[in-house]
């Protein structure tokens, strides 16, 4: 009887990339855990990331160099873009990161698919550390409950100006059934800074309605 092994004649090589796949997926989920300075990383994107070019290597080596190539790449392409979290660069670029050494991986080329993941991977952990001590300072997470009839523009720059060296808002959603607006913010705050002060401060203006204040890793370290 024919061993199915030696029939597949991409078995083989299929198996050398899922294995080249994984570590180099390992390796850019390193990256990603260690640039990940305002949130604790999700645990399925990172499974994603380690399995992705384990994944794409393996549909490269199957459909080989023709026209079924391309358009199956070009799927892959599109359903991972759309799958993707929505308004975070940093994980549409590690995911097409994942994508790209999977091609390389697919490819036979090992070694561009190294150094691909290791070089972006450093720079990003190096820009991400220069981020987070920005003025010397860790960045915290700002979260305020506004009412919805209140009118968002400019509302606490005074106080922001008064009380933080930076400040950036990230996010705007409707909370409470839509009654409320949560206002999301990275702040850079001034050393020793009175942070029972500054959320007295915001509370006038928000109505005394939740506020919440911290490192994004730990959770807050004050909410009112």
């Amino acid at each position: 009887m024919t061993n199915i092994f030696t029939k597949d004649v991409l078995f083989l090589p299929s198996v050398i990339h899922i294995f080249a796949g994984l570590f180099l997926g390992a390796l850019s989920a390193l990256s990603y855990w260690l640039s990940d300075n305002r949130k604790r990383p999700s645990q399925n994107f990172i499974i994603t990331m380690i399995v992705l070019p384990a994944v794409i290597s393996v549909v490269v080596t199957m459909v080989g160099s023709n026209m079924a190539k391309a358009v199956s790449i070009a799927g892959i392409f599109a359903l991972v873009r759309f799958r993707s979290f929505p308004g975070d660069s940093r994980d549409i670029f590690y995911v097409f990161l994942a994508m790209a050494t999977g091609l390389a991986v697919g490819m036979n080329c090992f070694l561009t698919g190294f150094v691909l993941v290791v070089l972006l991977g450093i720079v990003f952990v190096v820009f991400s550390r220069l981020e987070s001590h920005k003025f010397g300072r860790e960045i915290k997470l700002l979260k305020i409950n506004v009412p919805e009839n209140l009118n968002l523009k400019g509302v606490f720059d005074e106080v922001f100006k008064k009380y933080l060296i930076d400040y950036k808002m990230l996010v705007v959603k409707t909370t409470n059934m839509g009654t409320l607006f949560q206002l999301t913010y990275e702040v850079v705050p001034m050393e020793d800074i009175d942070e029972k002060a500054f959320l007295d401060e915001l509370r006038v203006l928000n109505g005394n309605l939740q506020i919440t204040f911290g490192y994004p890793e730990f959770g807050a370290s004050s909410v009112l």
